[in-house]
């Protein structure tokens, strides 16, 4: 079996910092007007961090191993292996959530038939994108089990361009790929509709918002926001660009955690202003925080600690967590005048819960899973001799 490498801790620690703030956005969002009345307005470019992240992480990892002889059906039992526990863990909750759920906001709910949640599940389990026709709780989702489960989908999407494409590129052929992904990075942000899919999503207007659904706008979105941060992260790999600060995990966290904080630009209406902070926070700024990330050192017992442990729950709280808003969002919407501090109080203890069955779902499910399939499925025997 090909060993492990070394980790760049303060990437799993920036991982786990967003990760928590994508708890907080969708927490808020529950009691948000839309995106430009969002209260952690630009927590969705947390998704756009987590490709850039992934594109990185992924050169970092594979790139030399294909040459001493991994194979692509290695990397994919490798990708699935790290992937797909925790997917599942997400399906199954959003299933076992599905109809205490129950709210005017989630109409289509009560007139679902069990068995129809049940082929969802399986479905899902598979990462098979779901229809809007074929919809269960009224949003147009591919995964209306556990909504974050789209970002998973593209990401599947980029390990497989990457494995059958993309890791025989020179710097050269990549450069060239990561600049016209990013042609579609600031169409998309800056709302410029080049190719006549934008005019469903006037709502999400300079934003990159979107890419969950199985229709071409949908569609042409996710891959816009796919393809310039995870391969940008892989070019960022292989230039060998890094950063070095003291400090270098809090620095990085501030920066981080102020650029998917900032209010919307332009106040509560949709303008062309936000839509280039966007297009900055993508194509500059995550770039030199993962430059940062990978070049700077750890300084200190908590710190590598608490990056280690922000680093390992980061994913199982990022595809557990939300079926628990699915329930936050039912609740307020059936107690509209509950005091505002029950609301408060309601919000706060979902965030413990989230945490708390992260972690659970990591040590007692996760962990010992994945030890498992990689015992059955990586490890070669080792030969005997008569």
């Amino acid at each position: 079996m090909l060993a492990s490498k070394p980790r760049f801790e303060i990437l799993d620690g920036l991982r786990g910092v967003a990760a928590i703030i994508v708890v907080c956005f969708h927490l808020f969002e529950t009691y948000s007007p839309g995106p430009t009345g969002q209260i952690l307005n630009h927590g969705y470019l947390a998704v756009d961090f987590f490709f850039m992240l992934s594109g990185f992480v992924i050169g970092y990892a594979y790139d030399d191993r294909w040459s001493r002889g991994m194979t692509q059906w290695d990397f994919y039992k490798r990708r699935l292996i790290r992937l797909e526990p925790m997917l599942v863990m997400g399906v199954l909750l959003g299933a076992l959530w599905f109809y205490f759920g129950d709210a005017p906001g989630f109409h289509q709910m009560m007139a679902t038939p069990w068995w129809k949640v049940v082929v969802i599940m399986l479905l899902s389990f598979i990462m098979f994108p779901i229809p809007p026709t074929y919809d269960i709780r009224g949003w147009g989702e591919n995964s209306p089990l556990n909504g974050p489960q789209w970002s998973l989908l593209w990401e599947y999407v980029a390990n497989i361009l990457y494995a059958t494409l993309v890791r025989r590129f020179s710097k050269a052929g990549l450069s060239i790929l990561v600049a016209l992904s990013g042609v579609l990075t600031v169409l998309l942000c800056c709302d410029i509709d080049l190719f006549g899919l934008l005019e469903a999503r006037k709502w999400a207007a300079y934003t990159p918002i979107g890419g969950w659904a199985v229709t071409p706008d949908q569609i042409y979105i996710g891959l816009s926001r796919l393809m310039f941060p995870f391969f940008g992260g892989l070019l960022l790999y292989r230039l060998g660009l890094r950063l070095k600060f003291s400090k270098g995990f809090i620095v990085t966290s501030v920066i981080l955690a102020l650029v998917l904080c900032m209010p919307h630009i332009g106040g509560n209406k949709a303008n062309i202003f936000n839509g280039l902070y966007n297009t900055v926070a993508i194509m500059l700024l995550f770039p030199v925080i993962v430059a940062a990330g990978a070049g700077s050192e750890l300084a200190g017992k908590k710190t590598t600690a608490a990056c280690k442990w922000l680093g390992a729950i980061s994913y199982p709280l990022y595809i557990t967590h939300y079926p628990l808003i699915y329930l936050q969002m039912s609740w307020a919407q059936r107690h509209p005048d509950a005091p505002l501090g029950t609301h408060i109080f309601m919000s706060v203890c979902i965030f413990i819960i989230a945490i708390a069955s992260a972690y659970a779902c990591l040590k007692l499910y996760d962990e010992p899973v994945r030890t498992w399939l990689k015992n059955k499925f990586l490890r070669k025997p080792v030969k005997t001799v008569a």
